[in-house]
């Protein structure tokens, strides 16, 4: 059963950087009765990301870079350890996530797999990111990586046992690394 959503008001608080909207609801719940929301909802776009792994050397590349949300939560560096990732803007997800990579580590990747689609703050960002998977060789390096104009990125070459223990130990706490990382051991393709 579905439920019966009536939208009260939609104010646009900022669209500084994305946009940021506060909507208040009403939602039927399915023993009929009728709730009343107020939401603030956070439209960043859409993404896509991707594990890139080389089944030979048995290694992944992830990337380093600062993160101010988690600074401000914490995270006393700023750094954190992720997959290569990007926002949609107007690419396909596919096409998204080839600029990234080669943006990103510098590899310029051929076949790409997709994984899934996963919401990962769905309580109050709207983003969808893509998953996709792809192996890489040292022969598909095209440049150094490190992002493009205000990025400073570092890239990461990984033994996949290694990357799993930072994912234990708490030096990997992007949630989209992990998943990727916890896919890839799943899947079998790379050896723990």
């Amino acid at each position: 059963m579905s439920l019966k959503i009536n939208i009260i008001k939609d104010k646009l608080l900022s669209e500084n950087w994305f946009v940021l909207r506060n909507f208040t609801y009403e939602l039927t719940r399915n023993n009929g009765e009728v709730v009343r929301h107020k939401r603030e909802v956070y439209d960043r776009g859409n993404g896509a990301t991707i594990l890139l792994y080389n089944t030979e050397k048995n290694t992944v590349l992830l990337v380093r870079q600062f993160r101010i949300a988690t600074y401000v939560n914490g995270n006393t560096s700023g750094e954190l350890i992720e997959t290569c990732a990007g926002l949609l803007d107007d690419d396909s997800p596919e096409d998204c996530i080839r600029k990234e990579a080669i943006e990103e580590t510098g590899y310029q990747v051929g076949k790409v797999e997709k994984i899934f689609e996963a919401y990962m703050s769905p309580g109050g960002v709207t983003e969808l990111i893509h998953f996709f998977a792809a192996e890489y060789s040292d022969a598909q390096r095209a440049n150094k990586g490190g992002g493009v104009e205000d990025e400073e990125i570092t890239v990461l070459e990984l033994s996949f046992p290694e990357a799993l223990m930072m994912v234990k130990d708490g030096r990997i706490r992007d949630g989209k690394a992990i998943m990727l990382l916890q896919h890839a051991q799943i899947a079998g393709w790379l050896q723990a």
